[in-house]
């Protein structure tokens, strides 16, 4: 009977899946623009959670207390409170959009692989908002106040809160993103992508490549990429250890 379904999924015909595709992810845009509506009603303190590492380096670094983020355009403060509203509509939609993604995928997969679909939605939405949280407060805390301190007597920081918003929540989405490492490494054993020697074997593999990446995704200073490799790589040993386990519980079974 499993192998039946399964059978019965994969001969949907392209077009129907293409019509699923769409159908998930206009429920998943209709989430965010729902909650992002909602979200703008608190927008001015979302502005100032986001804004406070810019502050506390700023004092860290006692730089004068006039040194504040600047708009360059009469309708600048208003569409910054609406991309403001928009990306927190989409941290507070992810279990929906985790739910959606894997409800699209859900029918290519065998009953028993089903079970854990819960599972999996709950630690995508934790494994991207522990990404985040680390982002905040050790990323951008330690980052900002390496990179503002490069100010001289001759040279000093004039920030567009515009610019220094798509700064950090660009590193917080990549950040989230990343943090998805180990649930990713779940998925791909229980469906006997890879395993564990796959990801020992190919390890220094893997390693160079995630720096490039984290070379690419990140600005282009040495310190973020910094602190964006090393998380990579701690991440890449807990995803050995993820499939190490998820395949000694499949042999059990």
């Amino acid at each position: 009977m499993e192998s039946a379904s399964k059978t019965k999924d994969k001969e949907m015909p392209f077009l129907d899946h293409l019509e699923e595709l769409r159908w998930r992810l206009i429920k998943s845009i209709v989430t965010i623009v729902v909650v992002s509506i909602g979200a703008y009603a608190f927008s001015e303190t979302i502005l100032n959670v986001l804004t406070r590492p810019y502050n506390e380096a700023i004092a860290y670094l006692g730089k004068p207390e006039t040194q504040k983020l600047i708009f360059l355009t009469p309708t600048g403060g208003f569409m910054i409170r609406i991309k403001l509203s928009v990306f927190m509509g989409f941290l507070i939609a992810l279990p929906v959009i985790f739910y959606q993604f894997w409800q699209f995928i859900m029918p290519g997969l065998l009953q028993k692989e089903k079970k854990y679909f819960p599972l999996i939605v709950f630690f995508s939405t934790i494994c991207f908002l522990s990404g985040a949280i680390f982002c905040y407060y050790v990323v951008l805390r330690f980052g900002l106040r390496f990179l503002l301190g490069f100010e001289t007597a001759d040279m000093i920081a004039t920030i567009a809160v515009n610019e220094y918003l798509q700064f950090i929540t660009m590193l917080i989405f990549v950040f989230g993103m990343v943090f998805e490492m180990p649930v990713l490494s779940f998925f791909l054993t229980k469906i006997g992508l890879v395993t564990p020697p796959f990801l020992r074997h190919y390890r220094r593999h893997g390693i160079v490549m995630m720096v490039i990446v984290s070379a690419v995704i990140t600005p282009p200073d040495i310190f973020t990429q910094i602190l964006l490799a090393g998380p990579l790589i701690v991440l890449y040993e807990l995803s050995i250890l993820v499939s190490k386990v998820t395949l000694g519980k499949a042999k059990e079974a």
